[in-house]
């Protein structure tokens, strides 16, 4: 018989296995860390060219495991899709500096103020992708264009064969793209960007049978390239989503419970029972921790405080937890629903190490604190100018009349903030600084559609703006009865 897990040893091993859940986009994706929720499955399917998500979703976890084979290999199994056994996946854009792949934010900026259509770019990607033997010759993106710009025949014809081999070898030539929030400063040059991406990738869509583009973008995004090429959206029609249920955030902890290194992990699996051991050191969580909210609730409660207080009127942090840390859109990042509970378990050994959980439900608050000041950060770092625009709210009450922000916006001169910002990293020597802007810098009501686009502000239904707990407690935004702004 498994020996029962103590609060410490749970501690430690939330503490273990946690640790490093805020650096998803710079750690690779594992046999181990690879985690496939049931509603990221058509993600994965190779003729769905957009995938949609917002920041810390997963868009560049899935980029970077479809781009290993061995992870593909998983991915085919469990989600049942053996055409992720066939696949030549190429890069198309990312985080990676890859020059001989693609074009990185200063040669993409120079390509364009050359006046390089965006369109030509990532033609010249694809045929760097299929192997055109003239462009690997070629160093420089702007001789492969000039190339490609001079000889349309054979680089159609060069399509033409790759795909038609591909048909014969059954295979698919993929191309995939991500971090497209860093293509370019003006957010009108990023979105013709995208919609050049797009365009593309409609063509290969419909005018082949073996070359297909995977776009995963943010959601603004994507109905910002619609403005520049309006034929994105028949894309929409088979475009998924990257989302995540509360039985999919704690079945993602589970399964990083269960695939932790050591005895303790071990003891877990041995304790909850039915994981599948896949090889690899990779080990899946039996389909009651998965998705079953019953199942889920009655084992965290052994990790966790049963009641956010005294009682249950103070809330269960089974549904307490999930319901603080989401956007407008009713969505949670797993990067900051796992942030909070590494948060939760260090404070909890720090000041109340002989308690009999794991968890303290004081600890939980604090834990759902700074997931909001990361969360905040992450925001800050896609998109500086959200900042500029949540901070002058600080001390203000949600929910609040639209009427009101606008006031304080133009109190504190929030146009002239926004386009000295834009200047600021517009630097053509400072490429690193790549951001997009807000498209409407000086029309303050369509900025406000543009906050809830991104999830950080909503509207209630008696027409109110709102800021969900996770950016309300780090912006110091109060509301009646809310998370307190602060540890104290």
């Amino acid at each position: 018989m498994t020996e029962p897990l103590t609060a410490r040893e749970y501690r430690d091993l939330l503490s273990d296995a946690l640790r490093d859940a805020t650096e998803a986009d710079t750690r690779r994706p594992t046999a181990h860390t690879l985690f496939m929720p049931d509603a990221h499955r058509t993600a994965l399917y190779v003729d769905n060219t957009v995938v949609q998500g917002g920041r810390g979703v997963g868009k560049t976890f899935w980029y970077r495991s479809l781009l290993d084979g061995d992870l593909r290999g998983f991915a085919a199994d469990e989600y049942r899709i053996a055409r992720l056994r066939r696949l030549n996946v190429a890069p198309g854009h990312g985080m990676d500096l890859n020059s001989a792949r693609y074009p990185g934010q200063f040669i993409l900026r120079s390509l364009i103020e050359a006046g390089t259509p965006p369109y030509e770019i990532w033609y010249t990607v694809l045929l760097t992708a299929l192997g055109q033997p003239e462009l690997r010759d070629l160093p420089e993106w702007s001789d492969r264009v000039a190339w490609v710009r001079l000889n349309p025949g054979q680089a159609q014809r060069t399509i033409e064969q790759a795909d038609q081999q591909a048909h014969e070898e059954n295979t698919v030539h993929l191309l995939l793209f991500d971090a497209l929030e860093h293509l370019h400063g003006e957010r009108e040059q990023a979105d013709r960007l995208v919609a050049g991406i797009l365009q593309l990738a409609l063509q290969m869509r419909f005018g082949t049978r073996n070359i297909r583009f995977k776009v995963f973008i943010r959601p603004d995004m994507f109905d910002g390239a619609k403005h520049h090429f309006p034929d994105a959206s028949k894309l929409s029609g088979n475009a998924a989503r990257l989302e995540w249920s509360q039985t999919d955030l704690f079945g993602l902890l589970f399964h990083c419970l269960g695939n932790e290194e050591g005895e303790p992990s071990a003891r877990f699996r041995g304790l909850t029972g039915g994981w599948e051991d896949t090889g690899g050191r990779r080990y899946v969580p039996p389909m009651a921790l998965r998705n079953e909210e019953r199942a889920q609730t009655d084992l965290f409660e052994q990790i966790a405080d049963p009641y956010m207080g005294a009682n249950f009127r103070k809330g269960r942090p089974y549904t307490w937890l999930p319901n603080h840390l989401m956007d407008g859109r009713e969505q949670v990042s797993p990067r900051s629903f796992l942030h909070a509970l590494f948060t939760a378990a260090e404070a909890t050994r720090s000041e109340r190490p002989s308690h009999d959980r794991a968890l303290h439900h004081e600890a939980i608050r604090k834990g759902v604190q700074a997931a909001s000041e990361t969360r905040v950060y992450e925001v800050s770092e896609d998109t500086p100018w959200v900042k500029l625009a949540i901070e002058p709210l600080s001390g203000c009450q949600v929910p609040i009349e639209e009427t009101k922000v606008i006031g304080v916006w133009k109190e504190h001169g929030l146009p002239d903030a926004l386009h000295a910002e834009s200047a600021r990293y517009a630097q053509p020597d400072a490429p690193e600084h790549i951001r997009t802007g807000p498209r409407h810098p000086d029309d303050l009501p369509r900025l406000i559609e543009e906050l809830i686009a991104l999830g950080v502000m909503s509207r209630r239904s008696d027409l109110r703006l709102d800021l969900p707990d996770v950016y309300r407690i780090a912006f110091r935004v109060g509301r009646r009865g809310g998370v307190p702004m602060s540890a104290g």
